[in-house]
């Protein structure tokens, strides 16, 4: 097959090797999760719940809030012990419920839908009851992404299995042990948007999975396997479209204005539990890496896991740990507190040495023009760099700065 890409961008080491052959595992339940109400873009829910109060897996504990908002539901059973402010991996203190945990493993389904019967409508009802948001990074609600407005025609629903990342592995890991889930799961986000055509970009140094999703789409005629270059950041929705459609999205334009929409493997996955387990979002699918952990692992874990205890079940940290990251080192974020807990959306933990956190002190720019080149969207990072140093913003506004979606290749390839 004819591999597929997009200008500009960057090829990291990959450090794939430390995680890709490792089989997911169920972490045990913490002692306590700690929820927050807001894992998604837009409002945080509302929390319907109080201190004392005994919940189940399953139990909704916070409503939806406003049209981009999502539901959020207890991972665990256990008993309510406070509602309070706690850090989230994104770094800011938001509202969060503390549960103590009990043994039960008894979890509070949704309803049970017919699938034989299932309507374009039945399945958005669903996927907004049970709390989906995009896992792709931005935790969009998934639900607003399949209600698009109605003077917007979709004719195409990409999967994002590129997983360009370094690093992470979650997405690699649900398409060699779960491709029918994610298969079905999209297929159910097509009939949703009511599109005939799916298309799963895979990157070409992922043959397994390859193999494994051509094998699984000989039952889907109307879903079709696209490989990618492997280069970052390949993933991102505007070069992933450019690279299998050749549809460009114009500068303050979301995919949607092209007739298309891109969703995640973990999103898909989440999807088909939903409609055909009726679980709602009680778990993360994740990566733990780095050379600075003892042991990587890929884990599902529990909604509001605290980050100590995915250390500790990880064998703890090494000597020579530096750096801790949630989600990839291009576009992660560095965390301080280790009882930040476990979101929807987090695809990864990775523990980094000083020599992979690259941590150099910035010199004088050389105006070799390396960053130009690199970026996917034919910026100028020289000249945002400059007129933001001298607070120049309105200008920098006119260079583009707000159409810059932060990959970091243009910082990645800089010699200065």
């Amino acid at each position: 097959m004819k591999i597929k890409s997009f200008l500009g961008g960057v090829h990291p080491h990959e450090f794939k090797e430390l995680s890709c052959d490792l089989a997911f595992e169920v972490m045990p339940k913490p002692k306590q999760v700690i929820i927050p109400t807001s894992q998604h873009i837009g409002k945080p829910a509302k929390i319907i719940v109080q201190k004392g109060n005994e919940v189940k897996a399953g139990t909704l504990i916070a409503e939806q809030d406003g049209f981009i908002s999502s539901p959020v539901y207890s991972s665990v059973s256990g008993k309510v012990s406070k509602i309070a402010m706690n850090h989230t991996m994104l770094g800011f203190p938001k509202e969060c419920v503390f549960i103590d945990t009990i043994e039960s493993d008894e979890v509070e389904l949704l309803p049970k839908l017919d699938i034989s019967k299932i309507t374009p409508s039945e399945i958005k009802a669903r996927v907004k009851l049970a709390g989906i948001v995009g896992q792709g990074g931005a935790a969009f609600p998934t639900f607003v992404k399949l209600t698009p407005p109605e003077t917007k025609k979709i004719d195409t629903v990409i999967l994002n299995a590129c997983e360009c990342e370094p690093y992470l592995t979650r997405d690699y890991r649900l398409l060699l042990e779960k491709p029918n889930e994610v298969v079905q799961g999209l297929h159910f986000i097509m009939v949703a948007l009511g599109v005939e055509i799916g298309i799963i970009g895979i990157e070409n140094n992922k043959p397994k999975a390859i193999e494994v999703i051509k094998d699984t789409l000989k039952d889907y005629p109307n879903i079709f396997l696209e490989i990618v270059k492997t280069k970052y950041p390949q993933g991102a929705e505007k070069m992933l479209i450019k690279a299998v459609t050749k549809r460009e999205v114009p500068p303050g334009n979301l995919p949607l204005d092209v007739g298309v929409v891109v969703q995640n493997v973990g999103t898909a996955a989440a999807v088909y539990d939903a409609i055909i387990n009726s679980t709602p979002q009680l778990s993360s699918a994740l990566t733990v890496s780095g050379l600075g952990i003892k042991n990587s692992k890929n884990l599902i874990v529990k909604i509001g896991t605290p980050l100590q205890d995915i250390i500790d079940f990880c064998g703890g940290l090494n000597d020579n740990s530096y750096k801790v990251v949630a989600g990839g080192p291009m576009m992660g974020v560095a965390l301080h507190d280790f009882s930040v807990p476990v979101t929807k959306a987090t695809s990864g933990i990775l523990v980094l040495t000083k020599e992979e956190a690259r941590n150099y002190e910035e010199t004088t720019c050389l105006r070799c023009g390396k960053c130009i080149d690199v970026c996917p969207l034919f910026l100028m990072p020289t000249r945002l760099a400059r007129l933001s140093q001298l607070e120049m913003y309105e200008e920098a506004d006119k260079y583009g700065i707000t159409v810059c979606m932060e990959c970091g290749s243009c910082t990645y390839s800089c010699p200065a």
